[in-house]
């Protein structure tokens, strides 16, 4: 399957999640869950200090999910920042928020790399690496679509990938899928009515 291709499925599940995402909560589906393709999963990874990082260890929390990488120039940085301001807009009630960015390229992404980069947002942030195959294994979880960017040099690449950030309940199941671009204000409204 071709990047495109594998691009647009991941884009239709994530549209169709959305979807199921918005009408449970506008009342369609009545009391009951909707059916929708699940989105998570357990991972172990190794954080920026190089310890070993399990999900299990922040059940009780809510966790707020990105998935992205050290070099990416933009979107990234957007959404980190924004999630930095919503978790200042929260206050004391962002204690019961773990902020996670696991990086969509392990090749460069090391922990030290992840140290270097998380230091400019806020210092709570947990970032996350492995290797490929447990990357790979996570991406899948989560739904993410992330794909080299073809045509550049071997060690500058860029990388195109999904951009949702994952709202994660106090059981680690999904409990938003927060959209690009979404204002601080607007994400910390979002994670109010988890807390």
């Amino acid at each position: 399957m071709s990047a495109a291709n594998r691009g647009l499925l991941v884009f239709l599940v994530v549209l169709a999640v959305l979807v199921a995402g918005f009408g449970y909560e506008n009342g369609w589906y009545g009391h009951a869950a909707p059916e929708a393709v699940p989105v998570g999963g357990p991972f172990t990874l190794t954080d920026q200090n190089g310890a070993t990082r399990s999900d299990r260890e922040f059940r009780g929390k809510l966790m707020l999910i990105y998935f992205g990488y050290t070099n990416c120039p933009d979107a990234c940085p957007a959404a980190l920042s924004a999630i930095s301001q919503a978790l200042d807009q929260l206050g004391a009630a962002g204690v019961a928020v773990e902020p996670i960015f696991i990086t969509v390229d392990p090749a460069r992404d090391t922990p030290q790399q992840l140290k270097l980069y998380v230091a400019n947002f806020t210092p709570r942030l947990i970032a996350l690496t492995g290797t490929a195959s447990q990357l790979d294994t996570v991406e899948h979880e989560f739904r993410v679509f992330a794909s080299k960017v073809p045509g550049g040099p071997i060690d500058d690449y860029l990388l195109d990938h999904s951009s949702f950030i994952y709202l994660m309940g106090r059981d680690g199941k999904l409990a938003r899928l927060i959209p690009p671009g979404e204002k601080p204000a607007d994400m910390a409204a979002d994670i109010r009515k988890y807390l």
